[in-house]
């Protein structure tokens, strides 16, 4: 027993050390300023723009490492990234509420970053890092969270578009100016520019992001027990079957995003290796789709919400969806490819289609647990994906002989994986149709109610109404 007591008194001592660690003297929050929006901003900016100057090198580095089983490889990597952030994401939700958010904010920069100068150092260490850092990988959810403390529930659908803005702003730039540096000065140079944003991201968070969460919103003791209700990522997903409407909108999701988040994996690699592309060409890609991308959710999305409804909205998001699966599965010229890309801008309104009309026809208190079997899935379809391309990639023996070119199992079908996602969207399609326009307030049975468990519910209000309407469809998880 004193064994134990003594245990316990060293437990509760390191816990206070991390917490004024955190915290100052006094309760007063470390950081610059009052907790705001743009330091979620900056801290996404930086997180992702360092990512995103690694896309070349990453492209050259992945096949030098894999030369024989490059996509599969590539599809395995992402696919166990993903699921560890599917399987983590609810525990790191629930635990931020205990421990705080900035302390989680740190925790998931830093191992999401964790890889980057490993790239140079050891290209095998550097892509099982990546594989691990899975489990950390859930930046985009903290920093939901951290919104949702320290804006009201107007101001929040804002303030996730501002977030989601920047988070694509920075994928916009950062692979053409990586693209140019490695081509006028080598990789090298490259990996060391990332490295040192990743750092300064990280002494952002240590030096200027101040807590968001209060202290009187947390439980009274830093050694509250998480429940595993909390930390089960399976809990939003067993209550899919309770409702028609919910049921038709997640089996829409899940077959229309389980092709998007495998093609995201893998679409870069393919156009540089099999279609030619140089690594200039595909920095332009990614700006091109990225800008017209963000035109699509933004102009056209509110035309066509205002002139042919929701339902409809997400009918013709998913027609424009197969349509660019299929054009990049039989396209074998580049022209195609971007052809097709603009196709693929215009696809991307479906997902925020899809949370307005949750968002319509879900009572205010509902809102977020109906979200989250939405995200649940989503977060699913990131780990599957990648390895369903990889795998069917690898079935159609499609491999790579040289950097400029390919071995190509079947010359009708150069991607056969496109064409097994436009298979799938066209099942999202005719889902889609049976999802009722309007079902009135009350759409959500009581056993959707949230849980009085402080944390448990501040932990589902990032999923609030507008906020997966706002998110980027490319994740932190399948960067």
């Amino acid at each position: 027993m004193t064994g134990e007591k003594k245990k316990k008194k060293r437990l509760n001592r390191s816990i206070l050390l991390a917490k004024k660690i955190i915290i100052k003297d006094g309760g007063s929050p470390q950081g610059i300023g009052e907790p705001s929006v743009y330091h979620a901003v900056v801290v996404i900016f930086l997180e992702f723009f360092a990512w995103g100057l690694l896309t070349t090198p990453m492209l050259t580095v992945l096949h030098q490492t894999f030369p024989q089983h490059t996509f599969l490889m590539n599809g395995l990597i992402h696919g166990v990234k993903g699921l560890l952030s599917f399987l983590s994401a609810p525990l790191i939700g629930a635990l931020s509420d205990v421990w705080g958010r900035k302390s989680f904010l740190l925790l998931t920069v830093f191992f999401t970053c964790a890889p980057i100068p490993l790239m140079k150092i050891s290209p095998w260490w550097y892509f099982a890092v990546i594989s691990m850092s899975g489990v950390f990988a859930v930046t985009f959810s903290v920093i939901f969270a951290y919104v949702a403390d320290i804006t009201q529930e107007h101001e929040r659908s804002t303030a996730y578009g501002l977030v989601s803005a920047t988070f694509a702003a920075s994928l916009v730039t950062s692979p053409a100016i990586g693209a140019y540096l490695s081509v006028a000065y080598g990789d090298t140079l490259v990996v060391i520019l990332a490295t040192a944003i990743a750092l300064l991201d990280i002494c952002f968070i240590l030096v200027a992001v101040p807590e968001s969460l209060p202290e009187k919103m947390r439980p009274a003791s830093w050694g509250a027990p998480i429940s595993w209700e909390q930390a089960d990522p399976f809990a939003s997903l067993r209550k899919v079957g309770q409702d028609s409407t919910v049921l038709l909108i997640c089996i829409t999701v899940f077959l229309s995003y389980l092709p998007e988040a495998g093609q995201y994996s893998s679409f870069f690699l393919y156009l540089r290796q099999v279609i030619g592309f140089s690594s200039e060409t595909v920095a332009a890609f990614i700006a091109v789709v990225g800008i017209l991308s963000i035109l699509a959710q933004t102009v056209v999305l509110g035309i066509l919400m205002r002139s042919i409804g929701n339902k409809n909205t997400i009918l013709l998001g998913l027609g424009f969806q197969i349509l660019q699966l299929a054009w990049y599965g039989f396209g074998s010229q580049p022209w195609m490819m971007w052809a097709a890309g603009a196709v693929a801008a215009m696809s991307s309104i479906t997902f925020p289609a899809i949370s307005a009309i949750v968002s319509r026809n879900a009572d205010p208190d509902q809102q977020g647990v109906v979200q989250g079997m939405i995200t649940g899935i989503r977060g699913l379809c990131n780990g599957l994906g990648p390895a369903l391309y990889g795998f069917v990639f690898y079935l159609f023996h499609v491999e790579l002989t040289d950097t400029d070119g390919s071995e190509k199992g079947s010359a009708i079908i150069p991607g056969p994986p496109f064409l097994f996602g436009a298979c799938s969207v066209l099942l999202s399609l005719l889902v889609a149709l049976f999802i009722p326009e309007h079902t009135g307030p009350g759409m959500r049975p009581g056993a959707y109610k949230k849980h009085s468990n402080g944390a448990q519910s501040h932990s589902h209000s990032p999923q609030g109404s507008g906020a997966e309407g706002k998110e980027p469809l490319l994740e932190d998880s399948s960067v």
